[in-house]
């Protein structure tokens, strides 16, 4: 959180010394540390960035340098109580550019010590040391933050200049941070709006096995009457604090002009991703000597048994209605079966949507048609009680194939106000359901007989932080699962790179690669910027520009979902294909 903002917007002229409030006005930015705790920040700065004795000659206070940490650290604790961080903020000696002239290293070694001292004394957890230009002075500032033994964040605002020079500047400086022995974490702030820090991040991240705390400006500012103001949106802003956190930023925030609202809305999106919140640890059922053989997969369902068999199999995703009305998708179902589809796909609330039941919609599609259904059953909307009744109710009704999944957060739905439960992720729901194959439900008690549950899980070949996305599909074949369904496959080659990624696991299992037919530009711009997880090629997105009509628009579509579908066939155990807008015809025409 950044507070200059708010207390230029409260009436202080910007010719102040901000920092020097802390002593004048203790009221004021008392409540604005509130303002930020009540906007759900986890954790808050000092109002001391410039609190250093060599910045605060230019107002005449550096023999307050030490009164004025002190008093901000102590506004910032009482703030933020027992239940919140206090970070104390360190900013640089040097002016932005200012070389670092041989013999000054002491004198800002001895004001930087000076001042973190004094907030270690005011009771803060860590010192942030941000919007550093000269990388030399950053590290010096480390060494000296160090002294007190509070963790250290190192943060430094990027350089100007082509994309190329900057990555290998980012690449130079994230190196040397990450050998320095003072730092703990390091972070990339200020400078920049969301878009630029992103790029940079994407850069820098498999540079550090530190933790990266990244502090984007909410934009660049835009002088208003006279004002300089920062235009980004909170939902603009949120939405790049949520991909930060996908490719593997530890820590999310705002710098420049970002105010409580910035901060309430990105503290609702954060707080219910699945990624975030610690689950409750889901224990592997012991082996009973006694114990009845848990059921095999070939013999979990018709669906399980051609995957054991190694032959190719075929379903169709179709969203349960918004309505109470099952009859026109049946319809469409019955349309499926016809064709030889082996299963459909039912999804469980997409993209955190309101629709009926997705269970009573697999038990209405087994009894009222005869496909298999597979249903979709995520993390978001329930606790771990209510998803193992639902999971034993489920199978007792008929169903068998189970898709496990975390599920959208309810932030990009209809409803962003809704709190998302995920007691577990899908590494632990899958772990709960292979128990109950066990014969063990939750609690450790046995249950008989055991249930006989083809799991699955879902994969992303393409995700942003591929890394995190293996390691997690290994846990999840750890945990039981004995199935993948991939997020929809634009790429073959990232399919393809993935599937070699993996390979060499002790276990592996069969891949079902998705597969989406788009419709039109409008549905492939949609599918790259708006469904999580799915990335589609430039390429692609170009072929689709050029239709012209809607019937160029869909033969095109499907053109390029019968290459893609050509082109991995080999190396996976079959096809989901997406029926876009619920035309099941597009979807059979994929696959026939």
């Amino acid at each position: 959180m950044n507070a200059c903002t708010v207390i230029y917007s409260r009436g202080v002229f910007i010719n102040r010394c901000f920092d020097e409030l802390c002593l004048t006005s203790p009221d004021l930015i008392r409540s604005i540390h509130e303002d930020y705790i009540r906007a759900g920040a986890d954790v808050i700065e000092t109002n001391t960035f410039g609190a250093n004795r060599i910045w605060l000659q230019g107002y005449g206070l550096a023999e307050q340098a030490v009164a004025i940490n002190l008093a901000g650290a102590r506004l910032a604790r009482e703030a933020a109580g027992s239940e919140h961080y206090v970070a104390g903020s360190v900013g640089p000696c040097l002016r932005s550019g200012q070389v670092l002239a041989e013999g000054h290293s002491e004198r800002i070694i001895q004001a930087i010590e000076e001042c973190t001292r004094a907030l270690a004394e005011g009771g803060v957890d860590a010192l942030i040391l941000e919007t550093f230009t000269n990388i030399d002075e950053l590290l010096l500032a480390a060494e000296a933050a160090a002294r007190t033994g509070l963790p250290v964040i190192a943060s430094f605002t990027l350089a100007t200049g082509d994309h190329a020079r900057q990555a290998a500047s980012i690449a130079e400086t994230i190196s040397r941070l990450d050998r320095c022995p003072h730092v703990d974490s390091i972070g990339l702030n200020c400078g920049s709006g969301p878009a630029p820090i992103f790029q940079a991040l994407s850069d820098a991240i498999g540079h550090t096995a530190k933790p990266v705390v990244v502090m984007p400006n909410a934009g660049q500012p835009q002088q208003v009457d006279g004002r300089m103001l920062y235009l980004a949106t909170p939902e603009y802003f949120t939405s790049y604090g949520k991909k930060f956190i996908e490719i593997g930023a530890r820590g999310v925030g705002g710098c420049c002009g970002t105010t409580p609202d910035h901060i309430r809305d990105l503290a609702r999106a954060v707080h219910s991703l699945s990624g975030v919140k610690k689950h409750i640890e889901i224990k592997a059922a012991p082996v009973q000597p006694d114990a009845v053989p848990p059921i095999p997969m070939a013999r979990k369902s018709r669906f399980g048994g051609k995957l054991a068999r190694g032959e190719k199999v075929t379903s169709i995703e179709i969203l349960p209605p918004r309505s109470c009305d099952l009859a026109p998708m049946l319809e469409k179902v019955r349309t499926c079966y016809h064709a030889g589809i082996d299963a459909i796909n039912i999804p469980d609330g997409p993209r955190a949507s309101a629709r009926i039941s997705p269970m009573i919609t697999s038990i209405a599609v087994r009894e009222k048609v005869g496909i298999e259904p597979i249903l979709h059953y995520c993390c978001r909307d329930r606790n771990l009680i209510g998803m193992q009744s639902d999971i034993l109710g489920g199978f007792a009704a008929g169903l068998a194939n189970f898709l496990i999944i975390t599920g959208d957060p309810p932030k990009i739905g209809d409803y962003p106000d809704v709190t998302g439960v995920f007691d577990v992720d899908a590494i632990g729901l899958t772990r709960m359901v292979a128990n109950l194959n066990q014969g063990m439900d939750i609690g450790g008690n046995p249950i008989a007989p055991p249930c006989g549950i083809l799991i699955g899980v879902g994969v992303n070949p393409c995700a942003l932080d591929l890394p995190n996305e293996i390691e997690r599909y290994r846990r999840k074949i750890e945990a039981g699962a004995e199935y993948a369904i991939t997020q929809p496959v634009f790429d073959p080659e990232a399919l393809f790179r993935f599937m070699d990624a993996v390979s060499a696991f002790p276990k592996t299992i069969p891949i079902v690669a998705g597969v989406w037919p788009l419709v039109s530009f409008k549905n492939a711009e949609f599918m790259k910027n708006e469904v999580p997880g799915v990335e589609v090629p430039d390429a692609v997105l170009e072929r689709m520009r050029a239709a012209r009509t809607r019937e160029d628009g869909i033969r095109t579509g499907c053109e390029i979902a019968r290459e893609i579908r050509d082109r991995i066939n080999s190396a996976v155990a079959g096809f989901q294909v997406s029926a876009p807008f619920g035309n099941v015809e597009i979807a059979i025409n994929v696959l026939s």
